[in-house]
């Protein structure tokens, strides 16, 4: 069953001015964080465990670490307001001291926690992008793939090296597991 926030929380996340942490246990599945409620310049930080797939999650641009237990569902925003678990859906706590106890925790286990990926705000590929890497992670050589985008092979590598630096990639394979990892590939290439 999947809980959805009310539009009080969504409208307390897009105030978010400095940073939203989010502990999430998969027993309470929380509400995605996703591109039509993250505001530029807020830091995401999010704790999964080690059994939930980030990139299911649709969350870009946040930085996400799994545990193998993490420790309790919440959403804390700008260290001011913590929405928890309660008897129907969840409640949003402005009390200093549950907002505090909720950071305290998450800062503590974040440290120990592993990077599922490394996700900025320059990560995201473009439409172009996701299409020159499902043409390679298809097979196709540089040539076919300029010539399929309608640019030069010079382009085609410049992109690539590009993107590669952007995933932290130490080859194309490298480059394309990531990106098909984080449900960046195209069905088809355009």
């Amino acid at each position: 069953m999947i809980k959805v926030l009310p539009t009080g929380v969504d409208a307390l996340l897009a105030k978010a001015r400095a940073e939203v942490v989010v502990m999430a246990t998969g027993g309470m599945t929380l509400r995605r964080i996703d591109q039509a409620n993250l505001r530029r310049g807020v830091r995401y930080r999010v704790l999964l465990p080690d059994v939930l797939r980030p990139n299911a999650l649709a969350l870009a641009p946040c930085e996400v670490r799994t545990l193998p237990q993490v420790p309790m569902d919440a959403v804390v925003v700008d260290g001011v307001a913590a929405v928890l678990p309660a008897e129907r859906g969840v409640a949003v706590f402005r009390l200093p001291s549950v907002v505090r106890a909720a950071v305290e925790l998450f800062e503590r286990v974040w440290p120990e926690a592993v990077a599922a990926y490394d996700v900025t705000d320059d990560c995201e590929l473009t439409r172009r992008e996701r299409e020159l890497l499902t043409l390679l992670f298809a097979g196709s050589t540089d040539e076919a793939a300029a010539a399929r985008l309608d640019v030069s092979v010079r382009t085609v590598r410049r992109m690539v090296a590009d993107i590669m630096n952007r995933l932290g990639a130490r080859s194309r394979f490298q480059a394309g597991a990531k990106a098909a990892d984080r449900g960046w590939l195209l069905q088809r290439a355009g």
